[in-house]
């Protein structure tokens, strides 16, 4: 995405403060999407407007930014801004899930490079989630697939010993009876799992 395309959402209590950063982020090709003056109607623009970068100030009324940010971090990248005497705030931010802060008075010079490094950041970091859970899901179905195939080979040792079949015969049985009843081969080897009672060592 380029600069000019970023959506932006300001959440800062200071109107002549909010006034100005609204006033320089459209002078440098952002849009700003909706501006807030407290806390939960910044919590409200941020999920209804859908920005890539919320700038939210650390006090605020209503809801603190601290607050704000750890309700959408997952939804915008989060530029936090404190005044001087708040820095120590600034890790409890990043706590909650912001990318950059600033520290007032905010320049133009300080502005622009935070919006971008927190845009990055959060999309780096939500690619990096989106990889993770999509491991676990092939960790998942793996295994899934390890347990149907322990349970077709149950089954299998089961028909052997109940019926004097060999394994290529008790496959062959099971596979024509999952066709037959359209079910998964796990199911029908699960019944016959069941049927005998459990019995039956796997081979």
């Amino acid at each position: 995405m380029t600069q000019a395309a970023l959506r932006i959402v300001v959440a800062e209590d200071e109107a002549v403060i909010r006034m100005d950063l609204v006033e320089t982020l459209r002078e440098e090709g952002y849009e700003v999407v909706a501006e807030a003056s407290d806390g939960v109607s910044a919590v409200d623009a941020i999920r209804s407007r859908r920005p890539d970068v919320a700038l939210v100030d650390i006090a605020m009324p209503a809801l603190d930014g601290i607050e704000v940010t750890r309700q959408v971090s997952d939804e915008a990248a989060v530029v936090v801004v404190t005044a001087f005497g708040q820095r120590e705030r600034i890790g409890q931010a990043r706590e909650a899930g912001a990318m950059a802060y600033l520290v007032k008075p905010v320049t133009r010079d300080d502005l622009i490079p935070a919006i971008e490094m927190a845009w990055s950041g959060w999309i780096t970091l939500k690619d990096l989630r989106g990889q993770v859970v999509a491991s676990e899901a092939a960790a998942e179905r793996a295994e899934q697939r390890l347990a149907e195939r322990r349970q077709v080979e149950r089954a299998k040792g089961i028909l052997g010993e109940s019926l004097g079949m060999s394994e290529d015969a008790a496959y062959r049985w099971l596979r024509q009876a999952a066709m037959d009843a359209r079910r998964s081969l796990a199911d029908v080897a699960q019944e016959v799992i069941d049927s005998s009672g459990g019995n039956a060592s796997p081979k």
